[in-house]
């Protein structure tokens, strides 16, 4: 049997120092297993790094930013009420770990904080409770209307369980091997893993998108005011926001996990007025599902971007 190619990634950098930044932290992630693309501009100036940019990918729970962004849109034009009640009933709501999916009992939740409850805890009920109200093909269609054509919905959250499931029965950890062996083989197995059929994108789409709602150049500004105060209130902060703590520094992310995807994209802001957008998304070739190594390694890649494209 042939040994697979070796990559080579393709670099983004608009000086010879960048570029050097962008190649030192795909060295790091290729040395812990991991493959991906990353992608850091600064919102006002234009200056950029990364490696793989264009390289769409499975998004995970990433996807729940331009959902986010339709609903709001939607409840900005007066077509749906935020104090809207909806009810969600465990016994047919999605799985997950936190929030609403991991309730017991059903319980009324208002539009405005399903949308709370989807970017601070990444719940996955609750986003699929929003896309009752707003389905997968009307936020699609939203998405494409405004030029944001390298980021794709094509399905909910829960159905990333079920193709897992289908794949590998309820035993997770065959399907994490699965995913493993399918990132090395270039086939795959679970459909939603599949960049073709899954929710997905590129870092430099969800880059553009970033900026877009940063400037109000997408939606409408209430629409992209609120998506920057909801990102604010992320919990998780294990991966890009890990080294970029400070009192003068403000974080706005969201993370994405499934399997061997570790993602996230957010922006930094520093008090004095710098901005940088990022976007790292990874996929580990390793059974592992916890790996705070890799974790940290994005959390590098972004303390390290946001230092030389502020300068």
């Amino acid at each position: 049997m042939s040994a697979p190619a070796v990559h080579h990634p393709v670099y983004t950098g608009d000086d010879g120092t960048l570029l050097d930044v962008a190649e030192a932290i795909a060295t790091e992630w290729a040395a812990l297993g991991v493959r991906g693309s990353f992608l850091a501009r600064n919102i006002d100036t234009g200056a950029r790094l990364g490696f793989d940019a264009d390289e769409p990918t499975p998004l995970a729970s990433v996807v729940k930013v331009p959902l986010a962004l339709v609903v709001l849109d939607r409840i900005a034009s007066g077509e749906l009420d935020p104090a809207h009640p909806v009810t969600v009933d465990p016994a047919g709501s999605s799985v997950g770990p936190t929030g609403l999916a991991a309730f017991r009992y059903p319980a009324t939740v208002a539009v405005g904080d399903l949308l709370l409850q989807m970017l601070s805890v990444s719940d996955n009920a609750a986003a699929d409770a929003l896309l009752d109200l707003v389905p997968v093909p009307e936020v699609d269609a939203r998405l494409r209307a405004w030029g944001c054509d390298g980021v794709r919905v094509r399905h909910r959250m829960n159905h990333l369980y079920e193709c897992a499931a289908g794949a590998a029965g309820n035993d997770f950890s065959l399907a994490l091997e699965l995913a493993v062996r399918d990132e090395r083989t270039g086939r795959h197995t679970i459909e939603t893993l599949d960049p073709a059929r899954a929710n997905a994108g590129s870092a430099a789409a969800l880059v553009r998108l970033l900026e877009r709602v940063w400037r109000d150049e997408i939606a409408v500004p209430a629409a992209t005011a609120e998506l920057r105060r909801l990102m604010g209130h992320q919990v998780f902060t294990q991966r890009l926001a890990s080294e970029l703590r400070a009192d003068t520094l403000r974080w706005s992310g969201k993370t994405g996990t499934f399997l061997h995807l570790r993602h996230e994209i957010g922006v930094v802001e520093a008090d004095s007025g710098h901005r940088v957008a990022m976007a790292a998304l990874t996929r580990a070739d390793r059974r592992a599902g916890l790996a705070p190594d890799i974790d940290l390694a994005i959390g590098v890649a972004g303390r390290e971007a946001f230092e030389v494209l502020r300068r």
